[in-house]
């Protein structure tokens, strides 16, 4: 008996084990469960400051493409406004005379009434519908060349004064649609806007240090690329003045008779005289704040200084960047003069005034002045010369 009663101990452990396995159990699925909390809890890794220039760079590019939406759709606006005005007035104009023509007809039918001869034919005058009685012909036998006159009279007037409150209710839609497109590009200038100030709130001192080096950066690249422009243009220049002073000696020697008929030269002048007018508004706005949808004089968008420039110089075009690209002649790069207006992304949302040796003055950005930069800070669409 004592024998069999020591073989029974061993038991007592393997009861005390069951435990301390389940507690090593729900440790391990504690710290597992931690791990994967701290993975899914770790931030994301913060954009570089290269992204970041590139997304600020994009917004201020977007929300150029919306100002240009809320000066196209400011336009339209004011168009339509002053068309629906126009409208109105000649309704008001036409209901006076349909109410004139009425006033005609009444008179004719209180005539007959105090006559006592209220006829049929003073109910087609006094009728809301004289229509309906008109192609009685025995009616219109029975009037006088004047009655009949008065009838045809009311007749047109009621015709176009229906017509033309049709026309004045398509018009007042478009000016609501015009108002709504209006609108909604003006939030989404505010929204871009508010995006980029938001990424640039969030940088440290030390990453703005790094952003505005990166920005210096990029504003050398571009103004070197401007010189190499400035240096072929200038030799293109130099060249075209050796062989016009080749020609001249040439037809010169040969008959004796004088340099060439100087045809050209009143339409070239004409053109300088425009462009050194067009440069000399633009030099005097330097300075002047950016204010996104502004026309002068005290501050100016893009295309709100690019049309103000030429308008000085007696030229009128358009107030968008769409369509101001279609103005003029179309001039490629390299043969760009002062005065031509130079288009950027692909989008066509930014324009700045050539100065010369390959750079510009336009007004930027929402945050800065119209200021003198080179036309290779931003990709180049196309340019034209609009006179």
């Amino acid at each position: 008996m004592p024998a069999l009663a020591s073989h029974r101990k061993p038991r007592t452990p393997l009861r005390s084990t069951g435990p301390a396995v389940g507690f090593t159990t729900a440790a391990l699925a504690s710290v597992t469960l931690l791990s994967t909390q701290s993975a899914l809890a770790a931030p994301a890794p913060k954009p570089s400051i290269e992204d970041v220039q590139k997304k600020v760079d994009d917004l201020y590019r977007q929300a150029g493409t919306a100002t240009q939406q809320y000066n196209q759709a400011k336009e339209a606006t004011a168009k339509q406004r002053s068309k629906v005005d126009i409208l109105l007035d000649d309704v008001a104009q036409r209901t006076e005379k349909l109410n004139e023509a009425r006033r005609t007809l009444g008179t004719y039918a209180a005539a007959q009434y105090r006559g006592g001869t209220l006829a049929p034919t003073a109910t087609f005058f006094l009728a809301d519908d004289p229509q309906s009685f008109f192609d009685q012909t025995h009616l219109m036998d029975r009037m006088t060349e004047r009655q009949q006159r008065a009838v045809s009279d009311f007749r047109t007037q009621q015709a176009k004064a229906s017509e033309q409150r049709a026309e004045a209710v398509v018009s007042l839609e478009t000016l609501t649609e015009s108002q709504t497109t209006l609108r909604t590009s003006k939030q989404n200038v505010q929204t871009k806007l508010s995006e980029a100030r938001a990424l640039l709130s969030k940088l440290t001192a030390e990453e703005k240090a790094r952003l505005a080096e990166l920005e210096r950066k990029k504003e050398a690249e571009a103004r070197r690329r401007a010189a190499e422009l400035a240096k072929k243009q200038a030799a293109a220049k130099a060249q075209a003045a050796r062989e016009a002073k080749a020609a001249a000696d040439e037809a010169g020697s040969g008959t004796g008779t004088g340099t060439g008929t100087g045809s050209g030269t009143g339409a070239d002048a004409d053109a300088s005289t425009k462009a050194e007018k067009v440069m000399a508004f633009a030099r005097a706005q330097l300075g002047k704040p950016y204010v996104w949808g502004a026309t002068g004089p005290a501050s100016y968008d893009c295309s709100g200084l690019t049309q103000a420039a030429w308008k000085a110089a007696g030229v009128d075009i358009p107030r968008t960047t769409w369509d101001q690209v279609n103005v003029g002649t179309r001039i490629a790069t390299a043969d760009l003069q002062p005065g031509d207006l130079v288009f950027f992304y692909d989008d066509i949302s930014h324009v700045g005034i050539y100065k010369g040796d390959g750079m510009m003055i336009h007004a930027p950005k929402p945050g800065a002045n119209v200021r003198e930069e080179s036309i290779f800070y931003m990709p180049i669409y196309g340019s034209v010369r609009p006179a």
